[in-house]
């Protein structure tokens, strides 16, 4: 927005893509089902003569309260871009009307599945509107740690604790070949100089899946030339995946940990593989390395990793997709896997 404009638009409404009522994701919707049914339960308990009585009062009130709270949240998704134009105060007075509304639709549900003489229209039109209220702020809090502002500085900081620790051991390799290969040591300095442009010059708060797999084959063809013939690399990508958006520099971490801990520290040969594969509208990525198999002679001591590559990359994911993503890593029989699922 030019800084000569007189009428600023409120700061909900030029956060870009983080609107606050983006409310049709399942990390929102598993929150707001949460909380409603956090605040059901413990009214439930008040009516209750005992645990049985309890248990059916929770499933009465749940069956009445969940469409309704559904029905909030299909709403608030459906008028975002509307509801987004609106100043704060408006959007939690909308916001709260909902809520007020689909109170009064659960009041009717229970009077309908009760046959009650006597409904709490007053008190199921306050709670409504209440615990709108207190979801919206949720939202409000949500929207504001998503805008591109702080997203990206948050990206930029923790993509600052990436360390590369290959580079040292990349640049003794290139300067070993310089005299023997010239055209070897030449190719990988060129590899080594695109990903460092990458690490430390691009801020950008998301890249793609086909790029960072690009900055992984130029990482390790830089390893293989170390490692030569004890390092083997495979490659199975869908091109489906390729478009998929993915935090900056999250894959090269994962590789080097792959060579760090799984290749440098064996005696015989190993292997890599990157597997990307698009299931519906989710993409797979998976990073597996064989590990150093235990030997009868004494061997020395290696140090253990201290997981802060694959935290930092637990973090940016989070930061990117919220809940909406999985990661798993495993070690068994002398295979170290990651697994990652993200949106597509």
């Amino acid at each position: 927005m030019p800084a000569t404009s007189t009428n600023p638009a409120p700061r909900e409404a030029i956060v870009g893509t983080a609107y606050v009522f983006d409310a049709c994701t399942a990390s929102v919707i598993g929150r707001t089902v949460a909380l409603v049914e956090t605040v059901v339960a413990i009214a439930a308990a008040f009516g209750a003569s005992g645990l049985a009585d309890w248990f059916f009062q929770l499933a009465l009130l749940t069956a009445v309260v969940l469409p309704a709270s559904l029905l909030w949240l299909v709403l608030a998704c459906q008028q975002k871009k509307l509801l987004q134009r609106c100043s704060t105060q408006r959007q939690y007075l909308a916001g709260a009307a909902l809520g007020v509304v689909c109170g009064l639709l659960a009041a009717m549900l229970y009077q309908w599945a009760t046959l009650s003489a006597q409904t709490a229209w007053l008190a199921s039109a306050a709670a409504g509107g209440f615990l709108a209220a207190m979801v919206v702020v949720g939202l409000q809090w949500r929207a504001q740690a998503r805008t591109p502002a702080a997203t990206t500085a948050r990206l930029a900081e923790l993509q600052a604790r990436i360390r590369p620790h290959f580079l040292f051991n990349a640049l003794n390799s290139a300067v070993a070949l310089v005299q023997d290969h010239p055209q070897k040591a030449e190719a990988m300095l060129e590899d080594l100089s695109d990903l460092f442009r990458h690490a430390l010059t691009e801020k950008r708060e998301a890249s793609t899946l086909a790029e960072e797999v690009m900055l992984a084959r130029r990482y390790l063809s830089i390893e293989q030339i170390r490692f030569d013939d004890r390092m083997a690399v495979r490659w199975n990508l869908d091109s489906r995946a390729d478009d998929a958006t993915v935090p900056p520099l999250f894959l090269q971490p994962l590789v080097e940990n792959a060579v760090k801990h799984g290749i440098e520290p064996s005696h015989g040969h190993g292997r890599i593989i990157i597997a990307t594969r698009r299931r519906g509208n989710m993409v797979q990525i998976q990073i597996i390395n064989t590990t150093p198999r235990p030997f009868s002679a004494p061997q020395p001591e290696r140090r253990a990793g201290t997981g802060t590559a694959i935290l930092n990359v637990k973090k940016r994911l989070r930061l990117l997709y919220d809940l909406e993503y999985d990661f798993k890593a495993t070690s068994k029989d002398g295979i170290y896997m990651v697994r990652i699922s993200i949106p597509a």
